[in-house]
């Protein structure tokens, strides 16, 4: 035989390790060529070191959330100066009544939104990829059941069982530990649906189908097979679902029954601003802001995650 016919040699393969340093290079290739996305992930780690450094930032300000300056407020109780008292002493002003830091309050508030809205989220995440996966995989009784249970939560108007929530739940209860589990229970029915419709198509790829043929395990399938193809997907809808999670915790403290006071919080703040927009506008606008720029920074982030993992779609957005 001529050394033309011999076969080639079969190329190398890399290492499980190398591969995935491979494609994270590859994901932030372009990720870094999305200016946007880029701009949304350094606003989300802006907010993150501020909630971290909360108590830093408020110490370098020489004020906290909970202390009333009476001082710095006129007979009415508005705060006495420009934009609301702002000053040397007092960065974005006080709140009108109370005489409280609004700094303070707003750098104080970011912990307490993004641990809402993460807790929620990753509680939202592990039911709905655990729930979505095993209906997918197993069907029959199990998925129907599934299926009408997410239809139920997710036609159900939670915002009216939370108020009536809020009316009745005991008061040694924590509420930032009720919004959570509230959040997460009407949350995650979301994305047990589109992980659900994933499993469904990838079940029947060959590779999954080889795989049961050779015996392997409802395990090893659920975690060795399915879950690494549907990573991406989980990892993107958790980016964007932080940002409705801030916001509803925000819009619940808007109405009363999310984190009690004195607690900071972006929308009790926005809430009782609404009553003195006329006089103190910069109690609105910075709270506000700041909600805005958070919600705003982490959905720049995932559409930004979601065309660096699936570049098909950056042609149907642009």
């Amino acid at each position: 035989m001529s050394a033309d016919t011999h076969p080639a040699p079969p190329a190398p393969t890399r290492p499980p390790s190398q591969a995935r340093g491979a494609a994270a290079r590859q994901l932030w290739r372009r990720l870094s060529a999305d200016r946007w996305a880029l701009g949304g992930a350094g606003g989300v780690a802006f907010f993150l070191v501020v909630a971290a450094a909360a108590p830093l930032l408020s110490a370098i300000a020489g004020q906290d959330p909970y202390t009333y300056d009476l001082d710095a407020l006129s007979d009415s109780g508005a705060p006495k100066g420009f934009g609301g008292g702002i000053s040397a002493q007092h960065w974005f002003g006080v709140e009108p009544m109370t005489g409280r830091d609004l700094f303070a309050i707003v750098v104080h508030g970011t912990r307490t939104s993004i641990l809402i809205g993460a807790g929620a989220t990753t509680v939202s995440v592990l039911l709905g990829v655990i729930v979505g996966l095993t209906a997918g995989f197993y069907g029959g009784w199990y998925d129907r059941i599934v299926t009408r249970i997410i239809d139920v939560l997710l036609g159900f108007p939670y915002l009216v069982f939370v108020i009536a929530l809020g009316a009745i739940a005991p008061t040694s209860l924590p509420k930032p530990l009720l919004l959570v589990g509230v959040l997460a229970i009407f949350g995650w029915p979301s994305i047990a649906r589109v992980v659900r419709g994933q499993t469904l198509a990838l079940k029947r790829r060959t590779f999954v189908v080889a795989s049961t043929a050779l015996g392997a395990g409802g395990w090893h399938l659920l975690v060795r097979q399915l879950l690494p193809h549907i990573t991406a997907t989980i990892i993107v809808y958790a980016t964007i679902m932080i940002p409705s999670m801030i916001g509803a915790e925000a819009a619940l403290s808007f109405l009363g029954v999310g984190v009690p006071p004195p607690t900071p919080a972006w929308g009790r703040s926005i809430g009782d601003a609404v009553g003195w927009v006329q006089t103190d506008p910069m109690f609105l606008v910075f709270p506000g802001g700041a909600l805005f720029l958070a919600t705003l920074a982490f959905n720049l982030l995932g559409d930004g995650l979601r065309d660096a993992l699936d570049p098909k779609t950056r042609g149907l957005r642009r």
